[in-house]
């Protein structure tokens, strides 16, 4: 149910990203995109979001996380998608078909650069495989998702974090391009804005 609240935001955001007729995209029939969509998942953890959410939505989807046991079980559960014995629900969409993909990226927020993923480590790219010509490692993005990692940034990490993202969103006509940063969140107390520490997992709630 989250992950279908998270699907039905993104569109609100960006309805371009609808292919069928519906209420972000109304009108007769299907719509075949001329581009493919590509899309960030930072702090992916082991990839719920990039499989419940942005594989529904884009074409492509760069998953960074910086803790192994995390990124490998996302890696596994993305190449299981080829095993025959996986039930379907658990297959993550269109990378059997190879009409998707999905690039595991190992690595740090503070370090990682959307333009240029030299920082980080690159793991492996399941599913489709675009032609040499058509490389996309540094083109930007669609769709940038932060989901419940941003807290382990400072103020200034995160500061310049955010512009490299910027920097990154690739350019629309219709300026749909978008970040989204979903978060928990402190109360503001009497107009001030308000932090706290957490001091099980250092991280900060803004």
């Amino acid at each position: 149910m989250e992950s279908l609240g998270s699907r039905l935001f993104l569109l609100h955001l960006y309805p371009s990203l609808s292919i069928v007729q519906s209420a972000f995209k109304p009108g007769p029939g299907s719509v075949t995109r001329t581009k493919r969509i590509r899309a960030l998942d930072v702090g992916a953890g082991i990839g719920r979001v990039t499989c419940d959410t942005l594989l529904h939505l884009s074409d492509d989807v760069v998953l960074l996380e910086p803790v192994t046991p995390f990124i490998q079980e996302a890696l596994a559960r993305g190449r299981a998608s080829f095993d025959l014995s996986t039930p379907n629900h658990l297959r993550w969409r269109g990378i059997a078909e190879q009409t998707k993909s999905v690039t595991f990226l190992q690595g740090t927020l503070q370090e990682f650069d959307p333009l240029n993923s030299h920082g980080v480590r690159f793991l492996d790219r399941i599913g489709y495989k675009a032609p040499e010509s058509q490389d996309d490692t540094g083109t930007g993005f669609d769709v940038i998702w932060c989901q419940w990692c941003l807290g382990h940034l400072s103020n200034e990490d995160l500061v310049k974090f955010f512009r490299r993202c910027k920097a990154a969103l690739k350019e629309s006509e219709k300026g749909d391009s978008v970040i989204v940063v979903k978060e928990n969140c402190c109360s503001d107390d009497d107009d001030e804005a308000t932090i706290t520490f957490d001091d099980e997992d250092s991280s900060l709630t803004r």
